[in-house]
């Protein structure tokens, strides 16, 4: 347990201090990024290079377009993959590995703009590159300080400290987000909205003046356990859940001559067709009810039911 806390510790006050290197030369890396006309290439070598990779991802679902090139793999043909508008990222705690080196005297010639992550600010990559990102530490938190821990921890925070950056600076929004996250569960919270769901239900409806059986009826027919009540014009008007009817039943009153509109609940929880599912299921929560009455301005459209949620994962 103690060398895990310290673990920990020495990774966390490894992040904290990158904040002091967050300087105007930080402000301007971003700018080149951002107004790039071709695309970033991150490359690195070793653990290095895994961190890479996961920048690489993070960036491009994030609106920056971004590949990953091995640096060992560059020197030996991939190094045809760097276009002419595109700007080098190499990632390295030394700055000085054999293939950094080579990569940095390959990618000079070519012309492109080259980025340093470096944690060694002595090093070859930092005097080659046209820009710097700080991220030495003190110490890995490895008890002989060799093994990258500090160092990479270190390497993904500046990582995502300029995917951050790009966001904002380009706008990046959740429905961009969205875009880029169609599939699983994080898309569906992103894009999925309640008109996707409740088109799938069926309408239950009864009249102002309908009987109570005619209300049991057409709630046991749709199976949603309520129906709304509407007017000739669809207009919504109230709803009647199974809880009403309960309640309703258990007063022992004489129901023959009750109406849909006497047993209705004239301000229903209701929500728009293009709110996210998301929300639905958060409003359901907030109320503890298991349906909402879908509408379009006073116009009853539909029903969604917490088993739509739970079908899509989101529960």
């Amino acid at each position: 347990m103690e060398i895990a806390r310290r673990t920990l510790e020495l990774e966390a006050q490894a992040v904290s201090d990158l904040a002091a290197s967050i300087q105007p030369s930080f402000e301007e890396t971003i700018h080149v990024l951002n107004d790039m006309k071709g695309r970033l290439v991150i490359s690195g070598i070793g653990k290095s290079a895994i961190v890479g990779q996961k920048i690489v991802a993070t960036l491009n679902s994030t609106g920056t377009p971004s590949i990953f090139m091995h640096a060992a793999d560059a020197i030996h043909g991939d190094l045809g993959m760097i276009q002419h508008d595109d700007v080098v990222m190499i990632i390295s705690k030394s700055g000085e590995s054999p293939e950094i080196k080579m990569l940095i005297t390959l990618i000079k010639n070519l012309g492109n703009t080259l980025i340093g992550m470096v944690g060694n600010m002595s090093s070859i990559l930092a005097a080659s590159s046209n820009y710097i990102l700080n991220t030495t530490v003190s110490q890995e938190a490895c008890p002989n300080n060799l093994a990258p821990t500090a160092s990479t921890t270190a390497q993904m925070a500046m990582g995502d400290a300029v995917a951050v950056s790009l966001m904002e600076l380009k706008g990046f929004t959740a429905d961009d987000f969205a875009k880029f996250h169609p599939g699983g569960t994080l898309g569906k919270k992103l894009y999925l909205r309640v008109q996707d769901l409740s088109k799938l239900n069926e309408k239950p409806a009864v009249g102002p003046d309908s009987n109570i059986r005619q209300v049991i009826v057409e709630m046991t027919k749709k199976r949603l356990g309520l129906t709304a009540v509407t007017d000739d014009a669809a207009k919504l008007v109230g709803v009647i859940t199974d809880g009403d009817l309960r309640r309703m039943l258990e007063k022992d009153i004489d129901i023959e001559h009750k109406k849909a509109k006497d047993i209705m609940s004239r301000q229903p929880k209701t929500i728009a067709p293009d709110a996210l599912a998301v929300d639905a299921l958060d409003r359901m929560r907030k109320n503890n009810i298991t349906q909402l009455i879908v509408k379009t301005g006073e116009e009853y459209t539909g029903v969604i039911h917490l088993h739509d949620l739970i079908k899509e994962g989101l529960v």
